[in-house]
């Protein structure tokens, strides 16, 4: 089968390897749809991460099963699954704790495991998630970035009728803008400097949206909220979003960091000690999938509005990677399967 492998930063190949092994309790899927992550880019950017122990890209992706292994019950060829990446242990304090998302002896589809950039992956049954009838597969290779949206928004501080502001309209960012809008928030405002995605941030239900180099993005939430909001997003993991991120919630308000960062930030403490804001970080997700798929084939979070390209497999270096770099108005590439 051919896959997506990466070497190093700059340095993702589509090669022909061996289609992995089919083991008891497990499925094999024909991948049908695959998304470029956010931490996906990181890696061709800055290079690989340590937790890498294969070189098969891709955590993001649907499929069809096509063979089942010995010990399988819930699962039968031809159902449409989406992937969960993520394999906790089960054992350690955090699991035991119900935190597996902070797995301290986790392993992971894409990452220490092949992954989705391939023409075909073998996954634990209970990793593989059924689709309905009728859920296009495609938005299935979105369900486990908005896994990250919604666990975000459940663990923040947001209550219905808060006000919220998201820094940063890329997949995650828009994916926020809507698990912010399902909870309930009364206002909120999108903060981007891509004009194509402060657009298609009003189009999912941002109230406002900030340019910010052509305003002072903290100064506006403020008097957009009466004092900044009860809850800030930041989505671009970047010096200036994280300064006006702290800068723009309420006095007791909460800073919820939900982006990976290439670099470290500098900044003061009394930005937040002045004010008892918090600062909060969210990663990953916990048990969610089931629900994530609700929301995306009912429509309640619309992922069809977040994919901007698909593309083929041999592409996945011009027209993704480097797309994705180099062009604002892309957000979220799905590498499709049945394209040549």
């Amino acid at each position: 089968m051919k896959a997506a492998k990466i070497y190093g930063a700059k340095d993702i190949r589509v090669e022909e390897t061996s289609v992995p092994s089919l083991e008891a309790g497990h499925v094999l899927i024909k991948v049908d749809y695959a998304g470029i992550c956010g931490s996906d880019m990181h890696e061709y950017m800055a290079g690989t991460f340590p937790i890498r122990t294969q070189p098969v890209l891709g955590h993001e992706f649907s499929g069809t099963v096509v063979e089942i292994g010995e010990g399988v019950t819930e699962m039968q060829p031809g159902d449409k699954v989406a992937v969960e990446p993520l394999i906790a242990c089960g054992h350690c304090a955090n699991c035991r704790r119900g935190m597996a998302n902070l797995c301290t002896n986790s392993s992971g589809y894409g990452y220490s495991l092949s992954g989705g950039f391939a023409e075909y992956a073998v996954v634990r049954e209970q990793n593989a998630f059924k689709l309905p009838e009728g859920m296009d597969v495609k938005l299935g290779a979105l369900v486990e970035p908005t896994a990250v949206a919604v666990h975000a928004v459940r663990q923040s501080t947001l209550r219905l009728g808060d006000t919220a502001a998201i820094f940063g309209a890329g997949p995650i960012g828009l994916l926020l803008l809507q698990a912010v809008k399902a909870a309930g928030a009364s206002e909120i405002i999108v903060v981007e400097v891509s004009d194509e995605r402060r657009e298609k941030a009003l189009e999912l239900g941002a109230t406002h949206v900030i340019h910010p180099v052509e305003a002072d993005a903290v100064q506006q939430i403020k008097e957009l909220t009466g004092g900044g909001v009860d809850v800030a997003f930041d989505a671009a993991g970047v010096q200036a979003t994280f300064l006006s991120g702290v800068s723009a919630v309420r006095k007791g308000g909460e800073f919820k960091v939900v982006s990976l960062w290439e670099q470290p930030v500098t900044f003061s403490p009394n930005s937040f000690v002045k004010t008892e804001a918090k600062i909060t970080g969210s990663y990953a997700y916990v048990n969610l999938f089931p629900e994530v798929i609700r929301l995306l084939a009912r429509g309640i979070i619309d992922g069809n509005k977040v994919i901007t390209s698909l593309i083929p497999l041999e592409d996945i270096v011009g027209k993704g990677f480097e797309a994705l770099a180099s062009d604002r108005k892309q957000c979220k590439i799905l590498v499709d399967m049945q394209l040549s």
